[in-house]
Order: structure tokens, then C-alpha cells, then sequence
């Protein structure tokens, strides 16, 4: 049927009424409360998530965000801002994830953690927190990145959307078994014993609750090569193939999610070609994504331009919002 000039303004009508119910109930629902919750006890550790959800029943898609902090520091308290935003401004829940962390606690019990939030977040999510759990954005930055990139294979259902900010696919490469060029990571010196010493209590789940200091070890780890067989208890060169199921880059498929990734060409902590050889499988399975360069970005995109750094976040949260969609209006108590 030809559409009149009637027709079209009845048609816009709608549309602008539809947004402004929209525009509405988001205003209504206000800001987002903070909760924290325990999914998973391990002994006496609590694992624990902040859920920023609602005052209302309206279902939503949901954001995960997981911190980075190379598996070793860090907590869920790490949000990137720029995520937070565009959370909230879509009307989003967003919850921010704990895991155990290394060298107390080692690689395959972290991806069971990150593994077991997510059967937390579709078993509660639905009831407590009004999610949809068939609209799942996951990001992260570092190892952050690396565990969103983990997720979209590792997590059962798969989530529907990843951004992946200057993360890695691959475990057991020269940048990290073999002892670092850069002086980003000679900034603490420590012996082998004084650096153990840092990390020698009990497993934690959140490096405010590390007596000693991560980021010393870690930076021990880089300095001498050993950050792979200090997070598994594996050596990279002689038990290689034990890493590979958590190796995102040997794991991807045509059924992994659709992927945003962005990274800085001067990366000296997560070298800029972990993303192109992350890029360069999903074109070899035809896995849909989009991938940013960042012309001299650092890592965390310190010294590139600003206006192209805004610009990246900006396409990729339309990535992900095209995928995730808006909020439903449809009461679900």
C-alpha cells in the first residue's frame, strides 16, 4: 500500500509517541539502586556481584562487566566509565562481577567462577533483577577483555554481544612467557622470595582483600616471563595444549557472539596484535565484528586522540545496542 502524506504523519506520530512513553518510564524508574550479592561460596569465600537494577518490573537487557587487573588484582568495583553510562542511559542492569583471583587461586577455577556468575545471573536474574536473560552484553577491559572473550565460549547459553577493550585471546605467547622489553613493568623490583611473599595468604576473591601487593607480583611476573605458569601451575612451552581450552583465540567458532573490539597500536602491556589476531578468526568464521585501531593509544588508550577515542566507544555501543535493543514495556512482576 502507498504510504500518504497522511499516512507518514500518522506513522511519525507514533514513533514520537512511542518515544516519549519511552523517555517517560525511564525518567520514572530513575536511577539505578546498587546491590551486592554472594553468587558462589568456596569454603568461606564469598564470590560476590553488585547488581545495579530497577525500582520497577520492567525487563531489561542486562551488561556484565568484568574487571581486568592481568587475573591478579583488581575487583568488581572496576567499572569503565564510559560502559556505566551507556548502561544507564539505555535503561540497562548492570552487573559487575568478582572472581577468584591469581596466583592464590589458579586459571581453571577463574573460568568456573566467571562460568558459574552467569548460571547465578540466568537462574536469579529473571525474578530478582528483571533481566532478560536472552539479552546479554558482556565487556571488559584486559584481562577483563580477555575474560569477556572467554565468555563467548565458555558461558552456556552464550551471551549475545561482546566488547572487548584491549583484551587477548592468546595465553602463552612471547609477550607473556618471556620476560618483558618495557619499562612499564620494572617499576617495583622484588626477589623471586619477596615477590611469593606478596601473595601467599588465602584465596581472595578482590585485591582489597590481598594483604600483600598484587601489582608487585605482577610486575615480578612480567619481568621474569612467568605470568602463564604463575596464574595455571603450567609451563608454556613444554604443556602448552593445557591452556588451550581457555585460550580464546583457539576457540572460536561461527557461533561466537558478535564482537566489538577496540585496542591501541602503542599497547605496551597487552600488545595491539592480540586483537588482530583475534580479528583475523572471526574473518576466517565468518564471526560478525567490528575492530578499532587506536593510532598511538597506550594501554587503556593513554596518548591517542580523544576525538577518536569517543568516537570508538560511540560505535561500539550502537554495536551493542543495535543487538541488545531497547528496554521491553511489558510489565513481567
Amino acid at each position: 500500500m502507498k504510504m500518504t502524506g497522511v499516512n507518514r504523519g500518522i506513522l511519525k506520530g507514533l514513533i514520537c509517541a512511542t518515544c516519549v512513553i519511552l523517555s517517560m518510564v525511564m525518567m520514572a524508574a530513575g536511577e539505578p539502586k546498587m546491590t551486592t550479592h554472594v553468587y558462589k561460596t568456596v569454603g568461606d569465600l564469598e564470590i560476590k556481584a553488585d547488581v545495579y537494577a530497577y525500582p520497577d518490573n520492567l525487563v531489561r537487557p542486562l551488561v556484565v562487566n568484568i574487571h581486568g587487573g592481568a587475573l591478579i588484582m583488581g575487583g568488581r568495583q572496576s567499572i569503565n566509565g564510559r560502559i556505566r553510562k551507556m548502561a544507564f542511559e539505555n535503561g540497562y542492569v548492570l552487573i559487575s562481577l568478582d572472581y577468584r583471583l591469581a596466583p592464590e587461586t589458579q586459571l581453571p577455577e577463574i573460568i568456573k567462577d566467571i562460568e558459574d556468575a552467569f548460571r547465578w545471573i540466568r537462574k536469579e536474574g529473571p525474578a530478582k533483577f528483571h533481566v532478560d536473560i536472552e539479552r546479554i552484553a558482556v565487556c571488559g577491559g584486559s584481562a577483563g577483555g580477555y575474560l569477556t572473550l572467554a565468555s563467548g565460549y565458555r558461558v552456556q547459553p552464550r551471551p549475545q554481544v561482546l566488547l572487548s577493550l584491549w583484551g587477548y585471546g592468546d595465553l602463552i605467547g612471547d609477550w607473556y612467557s618471556q620476560p618483558s622489553s618495557y619499562e612499564r613493568h620494572y617499576r617495583i623490583k622484588m626477589s623471586e622470595t619477596e615477590a611469593w611473599k606478596q601473595v601467599s595468604g588465602k584465596a581472595i576473591a578482590n585485591s582489597a582483600d590481598r594483604e600483600g601487593h598484587g601489582g608487585a607480583f605482577y610486575q615480578f611476573c612480567r619481568q621474569k616471563g612467568l605470568w602463564p605458569k604463575a596464574v595455571s601451575g603450567w609451563n608454556p612451552v613444554n604443556q602448552a595444549e593445557k591452556f588451550f581450552p581457555f585460550m580464546p583465540m583457539k576457540n572460536v567458532t561461527s557461533d561466537f557472539p558478535p564482537t566489538f573490539l577496540i585496542h591501541g597500536t602503542q599497547d605496551t602491556d597487552v600488545p595491539h596484535q592480540q586483537s588482530v589476531m583475534m580479528a583475523r578468526e572471526f574473518i576466517i568464521h565468518r564471526v560478525e565484528h567490528r575492530f578499532l585501531s587506536i593510532s598511538q593509544g597506550e594501554h587503556g588508550l593513554p596518548g591517542a586522540d580523544p576525538e577518536q577515542v569517543e568516537g570508538a566507544y560511540k560505535q561500539a555501543f550502537e554495536f551493542i545496542t543495535r543487538i541488545l535493543g531497547k528496554v521491553s514495556l511489558e510489565n513481567k512482576p
